[in-house]
Parts: structure tokens; C-alpha cells; sequence
């Protein structure tokens, strides 16, 4: 499976559970979860991919300055109209184009650091993050939502389930 087809199948699972919850589901705060949403998970990965999306127009990408859209944690209709934008950003890109990609590690202080890296780089950055934050996600779905059938695979890194399998082909063996 190549990068941008990886991209686009966390982007379709995101997209598939936000349509199955109700606007107080996607932002309704979760105890398990630090009392933070649904919607606040899925509006923080949302926001890495958008900085990729306007570091890729001009050459530089900075997620520290994520724009919190607290719109887009509380309105599920804004959710999925930005991950149908950012599913069309990853089909149209194809080039593998270099970047540069600025932090700041200082608390007190304004010091970028940057770092050459590239569009497929941070692509790929970018998926392993959502997976990261659909795992806790997941958490947020069993607590408030549990009717909600989620793919055995939400949230789950695709080298853990190749483990996985690699696991129960060897107990199938012995």
C-alpha cells in the first residue's frame, strides 16, 4: 500500500466514524480521556494535516502553529468537511516536494529550529500521529458510544497488526 493510500484509509475510517455520531457524541467531554472530546482528538490530527497542507504551499511547516479551531472539536459537520478537503490535498500532491519543517523546543523563549525533511516524510508523520490519536479515540467511543462498531484495526499501527498476525500464524502452527 503506498503512503497516500495509507493517508486516505485513516482519513475514510475518521470520516466513517464521525458520521455515525450525533453533534453531542463528537463533542462531549470524557472523563477516560481527561475530559477532552471526540471532536477535540479528531480537530487536533485535523490540524497537523492542515499545517502540512499550507506548509506544502509555502515551503515551511510549523504544528506548533495549529490554529485550535475549537469549530471544528464542536461541529461535526466542519470535521468532515475538512477531512473531504485534506482527502483531496492527499490524492491531488503526488510530488514528493522538499520542505522545511520549524519547532520550538523553548518554553520561554522564541528559537525555531529547522530541519529539512519532505512532503512524503511528513505525510507519513502525519499517519502515524492519527493513529496515535484514533487509539484514544477508540477509548472515547467504548466509554460514550459503545454501540458504534469500529474496524478491529482503528487505531492500530499497521506494523503492530503485521505482529499481530505474524503472532497467531506461529500458535496456529505449533
Amino acid at each position: 500500500m503506498s503512503v497516500k493510500n495509507a493517508c486516505c484509509d485513516i482519513l475514510s475510517q475518521l470520516t466513517h466514524l464521525v458520521n455515525q455520531l450525533s453533534e453531542h457524541e463528537y463533542s462531549k467531554p470524557i472523563e477516560s480521556l481527561g475530559h477532552s472530546s471526540i471532536g477535540q482528538h479528531v480537530r487536533h490530527t485535523l490540524e497537523f494535516f492542515i499545517c502540512l497542507e499550507q506548509g506544502f504551499g509555502t515551503g515551511s511547516i510549523n504544528y506548533d502553529k495549529r490554529s485550535h479551531d475549537k469549530l471544528v472539536e464542536t461541529d461535526k459537520y466542519l470535521a468532515l468537511s475538512t477531512l473531504n478537503r485534506i482527502n483531496e490535498f492527499v490524492t491531488s500532491n503526488t510530488q514528493n516536494k522538499v520542505l522545511s519543517l520549524e519547532m520550538n523546543y523553548s518554553l520561554d523563549q522564541e528559537i525555531l529550529i529547522s530541519v529539512e525533511t519532505n512532503y512524503l516524510r511528513e505525510l507519513i508523520y502525519n499517519i502515524e500521529h492519527a493513529v496515535h490519536h484514533m487509539a484514544i479515540i477508540k477509548i472515547g467511543v467504548r466509554e460514550v458510544v459503545p454501540h458504534i462498531n469500529l474496524p478491529s484495526t482503528f487505531g492500530i499501527a499497521s506494523s503492530t497488526l503485521r505482529y499481530q498476525e505474524r503472532l497467531q500464524n506461529a500458535s496456529f502452527q505449533e
